[in-house]
């Protein structure tokens, strides 16, 4: 797990999120600059996990094999569920994809499935912090500077759009959110 992902580490929450991006853009407009943040939506992401990436990403990126690589392939694989309502139960269905909900181990896995999306960002310059399957771009400019800082976060944002559609994700444009913030005075004096 890496620095910018607040989920599933000791002492970190979604408080963090907000307190790092919030910090940074006060440091931003402090220093005479906006920031442009992005909350990205994603819809049905825990339900979304391919299991044959996900392994494969475990066994090629974490180095997980043999014994423990079969662990979690049994963990997630043979999963179903049917429905019981008015003393009638449904036809089984098979989950051929998704990490358990309300699990420990599912959380985790889904950012072990989701890192690579962070050096998809990098390679922009863009600013990148999460909670699980929240997150957050940003980027900060000077004001002249807008036009390009706007098309470098439009890059990256469709760039991040492809990874997720590779790895069968899907980004919710409906709630996803594009904020602008800075100081109206400039940079603060001391």
């Amino acid at each position: 797990m890496t620095m910018t992902q607040s989920a599933c580490r000791q002492y970190h929450s979604t408080e963090t999120v907000v307190t790092k991006v919030y910090n940074d853009m006060l440091m931003a407009a402090d220093s005479g600059q906006v920031s442009a943040l992005c909350l990205f939506d994603l819809s049905a992401a825990f339900d979304t996990v391919d299991h044959d990436l996900l392994m494969r990403r475990l066994e090629r990126q974490y180095g997980v094999r043999s014994v423990v690589l079969q662990w979690f392939n049994s963990y997630l694989s043979g999963r179903t569920f049917q429905v019981v309502y008015g003393g009638s139960t449904s036809s089984t269905v098979y989950i051929p994809c998704s990490v358990p909900q309300g699990s420990v181990l599912g959380p985790r896995l889904f950012i072990l499935y989701t890192a690579d999306m962070e050096d998809q960002v990098a390679e922009h310059g863009v600013s990148f912090h999460a909670f699980a399957d929240d997150t957050q771009l940003y980027v900060h400019c000077r004001r002249a500077e807008v036009t390009s800082a706007v098309l470098r976060l439009e890059n990256c944002i469709e760039e991040v759009r492809d990874w997720m559609s590779v790895n069968r994700l899907k980004l919710n444009a409906d709630k996803t959110e594009l904020l602008w913030a800075g100081s109206r005075r400039g940079p603060c004096s001391v």
